[in-house]
């Protein structure tokens, strides 16, 4: 009965099997946002510009770097707050009237449109702040829009059912991601004037690499696949055409204080809801950084980037794949304490590396190992972040009120951003405080160890409530 409810309130129209299917595609859809955007192009791609534009001003070349590395930061931290306040709030709004369709439409439009526009991130950096705010806008519309999506899943499946179609839905994106990452570096990327491994003119020729427009080329890339592979999830994810018309703005925030007086008097998503605040925060650290560390520390370029990207995707959607198995058979707690514990292992490692020493070991010039040692922490994070993620959503199931899901995926999403800022700041104040883009990380350690600790309150099973 609660599934059938639930179901009828969401879905109309196609089998259950092909609204799964469409669901899954918003990953597929949306994540060369992510790995293009966030991680392996655009953002070492501004870190370098910006850093060059820092160092023109006449910073030093170390304070330039922390400079580059500061102001992405602040540009996280803004996106995530915004994502935290609008995402539950909106979430509320949408169960309130039985409308999130025309909400996932809106925040569509604002991505691909944002997303096309880092076409104009020039290589003097006289863009560089205008390109940083439609990332940062184009990141709260993907973020919101998830929140909708991911709405949809407990209607899904039952429990059992549900962790394992989230964990096929991410490994799903992350090979999404890695495709879009090859298409990017054999035909657009460009370095030394030709493209990654194949050696062809970017865009076919048609593209200057004089101002790096194969590398530009990665915002109308992703606003392209976006648009395309939405198609399936727009004609097989539906809902009731009938709003509820008696749910207004106000009946949804008086709804939504309910929720959250209540979430305080249910200890497991209470504790469940500040785990994910730490450790997801941590995360998107890791995430938003990595590849401006590899960048600013390592001293990489795009090819060695592009490596990293290739086994980070491929370790993302095998790792995440055998993850969703695993919370099938064990349930999402334990999969989510393995994540934790791996991740912890990751900072450490890039907290004592840099080009010339590991913790204070010194390494013989020319050395390999810290590429070596970063492209495992690479396929590590991948894995990790996947996984984490994917078990979390099948946990956040656990604990939702089932009529009204989108609230429960707002305040999800709220969970993961209401200190999204936390990272990115820290990040920012270590960085700038330490003048070191290295120990920048060290506050990451922190916020997992802190994270995988309140877990310890979390009941395996959640605290689902009528």
């Amino acid at each position: 009965m609660r599934r059938s409810r639930v179901l009828d309130a969401i879905t109309v129209g196609p089998s259950l099997k092909k609204r799964v299917r469409g669901w899954m595609m918003f990953d597929w859809a949306t994540q060369p946002f992510y790995t293009l955007g966030l991680t392996f192009i655009f953002g070492p791609y501004f870190a370098s510009v910006s850093a060059e534009y820092f160092f023109n001003t006449g910073l030093d070349q170390a304070s330039a770097n922390a400079s580059a590395q500061t102001i992405w930061s602040w540009g996280q931290a803004v996106a995530g707050l915004l994502v935290a306040v609008i995402g539950v709030l909106a979430g509320s709004f949408a169960d309130s009237t039985g409308r999130r369709m025309p909400w996932l439409w809106a925040t569509s439009i604002v991505f691909v449109i944002c997303s096309w526009m880092l076409w104009y991130m020039v290589p003097d950096g006289s863009t560089m702040w205008s390109s940083l705010i439609l990332f940062s806008v184009a990141f709260v519309a993907a973020e919101l829009a998830l929140v909708f999506t991911n709405a949809v899943l407990p209607s899904l499946g039952d429990r059992r059912e549900v962790g394992e179609i989230s964990g096929n839905g991410v490994a799903l994106g992350y090979a999404g991601g890695i495709l879009s990452l090859f298409i990017m570096l054999f035909f657009f990327f460009d370095e030394g004037g030709k493209t990654f491994a194949i050696g062809l003119e970017p865009g076919f020729g048609l593209l200057d690499p004089e101002v790096r427009e194969g590398t530009r080329a990665v915002g109308p890339l992703i606003a392209v696949w976006f648009m395309i592979f939405m198609v399936p999830y727009f004609m097989w994810v539906r809902e009731g055409k009938t709003p509820n018309t008696q749910g207004g703005f106000r009946q949804s925030m008086a709804e939504l204080k309910l929720s959250l007086q209540g979430m305080v008097k249910r200890p497991s998503l209470f504790a469940f809801m500040g785990a994910q605040m730490l450790y997801r925060d941590a995360l998107n650290g890791l995430y938003a950084f990595g590849g401006i560390y590899a960048v600013l520390v390592l001293g990489w370029g795009q090819t060695q980037l592009g490596i990293f990207g290739i086994i980070s995707g491929i370790s993302a959607a095998l790792v995440t794949w055998i993850s969703g198995k695993y919370d099938r058979k064990l349930g999402p707690l334990p999969v989510i304490y393995f994540h934790i514990f791996v991740l912890i292992i990751v900072s450490l490692c890039i907290i004592g590396m840099s080009r010339s020493s590991f913790y204070g070991l010194g390494l013989a010039e020319g050395s390999t190992l810290p590429d070596v040692l970063f492209y495992v922490c690479g396929a590590a994070i991948g894995g990790s972040g996947g996984g984490i993620y994917s078990a979390s959503r099948s946990m956040m199931v656990r604990h939702t009120n089932p009529a009204r899901p989108t609230e429960a995926f707002g305040l999800f999403a709220l969970a993961g951003k209401a200190t999204a800022f936390l990272a990115p700041l820290l990040i920012g104040i270590f960085t700038y405080w330490l003048n070191d883009a290295r120990l920048g990380f060290a506050p990451v350690v922190g916020l997992f160890i802190l994270g995988m600790l309140l877990l310890r309150w979390v009941h395996p099973e959640g605290d689902q409530t009528e």
